[in-house]
């Protein structure tokens, strides 16, 4: 027996067998925090149906999950026992991988809990609470305008709770299991602090995340299982041949999609297949060392599903899409083909922009406007910290503006800004029109403070609206939805609800102002083709006569249409 599995068998006496714990060092700190990961695995698609909105962005669960992954990676082969450098690795992964507003959050629980335990090679009771008492406070302060009812509530009470447990008793797992109850009230409590969640008859999400992680642990110390792992019999396949791209593009595949999972149960292979062959074809599954990779071609509107049935099964740690079309030589562009994408250069001294998008026809209208780098992401693809601090660094100019597009991207432009050593602003873009309408008022040779400000004051200047399909049921701010009807949101809110996508369009259009406009844009989503919209264009001159209507692809998954009035 080596003298790591020696360790190793002392920390699991130390953390889960010993009568009373009283001191935690770092592989009891890794052990726990892969305990919380591992149940989050288990959990995150129930915490992505708490969405609060009947739209497709509902995946709070999935962005803390890769949060976290990120978080336990900087520590998954480490032997050190120092607890003060384990907290801050760890840390330092949740900090760069976080998504979403809840990530972002997380990430800074996390940077409170690490910076109280830097000096220590052990932590006990004590410092447990006086770590959760930073969490908290870090959290609040990394926060604008906090909300309660929210993940922010969960940590205080948990802080809390800590404090008032200590009292009683030094031992932590005793303290810790008072800290989970604390975390399930709070969260139980979340709908009567945030009318919003009352109205949608759900807790808060990211709140019950948080309370997931600290359950993750105290199932841990009382040995109850965490998932249920069962080694598959297949034959297992090189990853790399599988996802290899192919040269040939078969009648009526479009797109290849490759996505790397965890299962987190065993695999039913036939069903899997069987599953794969409603959305495409040359399709490939392989495994090996309990990661399996799917590949499989199919139409552009089909793209996502390859993706959506990998988090259904298990942990998606790894995604590529490629357009076939752009891989064949000589292929005729039709009317509907994408261009190139072109960025905007920028030179040292000048002002860069960073813009987020949804979708490949909006990244070809946010490059030429002056955006010189894009990141992909929207509803369900949240970029990370790191994803922004790479494109930051990419950019020969150290004067730089980030357009999140997005309000659950925000938080994460804000967190790579403060992280990186360049000078970076973040305009708080929540939707693309207001990022379109942003760019029009940059000036790449101003200075940094007065473009940015002249951006930000454009945003008033445009009104959003957005068309999709609800999600689920829900009454909320007196609009009755159900599952599967169209929805029309105005700058973010729900305003309506109904069965015919032409009606709830141009009703969305009427709120949003459309006959005292002058200008109104139509970006039509992946599941739009360029008739179908032009037929919606003419529908919408029809009923308003006094803008002018144009039309754009914009690419994006999930929303029929993004609109724009002026």
């Amino acid at each position: 027996m080596t003298t790591w599995d020696l360790a190793s068998q002392l920390t699991e006496r130390q953390i889960r067998l010993a009568n009373e714990l009283r001191q935690c060092d770092g592989q009891g700190l890794k052990r726990l925090t892969q305990a919380a990961l591992t149940w989050l695995e288990t959990n995150h698609q129930a915490i992505n149906a708490l969405n609060v909105f009947p739209i497709p962005d509902g995946d709070t669960g999935t962005n803390l999950l890769l949060t976290m992954q990120a978080a336990y990676k900087e520590v998954a082969h480490s032997t050190g026992n120092h607890v003060g450098k384990i907290a801050h690795a760890v840390a330092h992964g949740a900090l760069m991988g976080a998504r979403g507003n809840s990530g972002v959050i997380l990430s800074q629980i996390w940077r409170g809990f690490a910076r109280e335990l830097e000096d220590r090679e052990t932590f006990d009771a004590e410092a447990l609470v006086s770590a959760l008492g930073q969490a908290r406070d870090t959290a609040y302060r990394g926060v604008v305008k906090p909300v309660e009812g929210t993940i922010l509530t969960v940590i205080k009470d948990c802080a809390a709770a800590a404090e008032e447990a200590v009292i009683h008793s030094q031992d932590m797992r005793w303290l810790l299991e008072q800290i989970m109850n604390a975390a399930t009230a709070s969260v139980a409590r979340t709908p009567e602090l945030l009318p919003v969640l009352k109205q949608a008859g759900v807790v808060d999400s990211g709140g019950k995340g948080l309370a997931v992680l600290v359950e993750g642990m105290m199932r841990y110390l009382r040995g109850q299982p965490l998932d249920r792992a069962i080694e598959v019999i297949i034959q297992p396949l090189n990853l790399e041949a599988v996802g290899a791209a192919l040269n040939a593009v078969e009648p009526g595949q479009e797109w290849e999609t490759v996505v790397d999972f965890r299962p987190l149960q065993p695999l039913d292979i036939p069903i899997l297949y069987s599953r794969l062959e409603r959305m495409g074809t040359s399709i490939q599954v392989g495994e090996g060392d309990g990661l399996y990779r799917v590949h499989v071609h199919l139409l552009k509107s089909k793209r996502y599903e390859p993706i959506e049935l990998a988090e259904e099964l298990g942990t998606v740690v790894n995604v590529h899409m490629e357009n076939l079309l752009d891989q064949v030589d000589g292929l005729k562009k039709d009317a509907g083909a994408e261009e190139p994408l072109t960025l905007t250069p920028v030179s040292p001294g000048q002002v860069g922009v960073i813009a987020v998008s949804p979708g490949p026809g909006l990244s070809r209208i946010l490059g030429p406007l002056g955006a010189a780098a894009i990141i992909s992401g929207g509803q369900t693809m949240n970029p990370s910290t790191q994803d922004m601090l790479d494109a930051i660094d990419r950019l020969p100019t150290d004067h730089i503006i980030i357009l999140p597009n997005n309000k659950n991207i925000i938080l994460a432009a804000r967190q790579a800004a403060e992280l990186s050593a360049k000078h970076v602003r973040v305009i708080p873009t929540r939707t693309v029109p207001q990022g379109i309408a942003a760019m029009l008022h940059w000036l790449p040779d101003g200075d940094l403070e007065s473009v940015s400000a002249a951006m930000e004051r454009a945003l008033d200047e445009v009104e959003s609206g957005e068309v999709t399909t609800a999600t689920r049921s829900v009454e909320l701010d007196g609009v009755g939805v159900k599952e599967g009807q169209v929805i029309g949101l105005h700058n973010g809110q729900l305003k309506l609800a109904g069965d015919t996508l032409q009606a709830i369009l141009l009703r969305l259009l009427g709120l949003m102002g459309a006959d005292e406009r002058e200008i109104i844009t139509l970006y039509y989503g992946a599941d739009v083709t360029a008739e179908q919209a032009e037929h919606m264009a003419e529908a919408v001159r029809a009923a308003y006569s006094s803008p002018e209507v144009q039309v754009h692809h914009g690419g994006q998954p999930h929303y029929y249409y993004i609109l724009s009035a002026e």
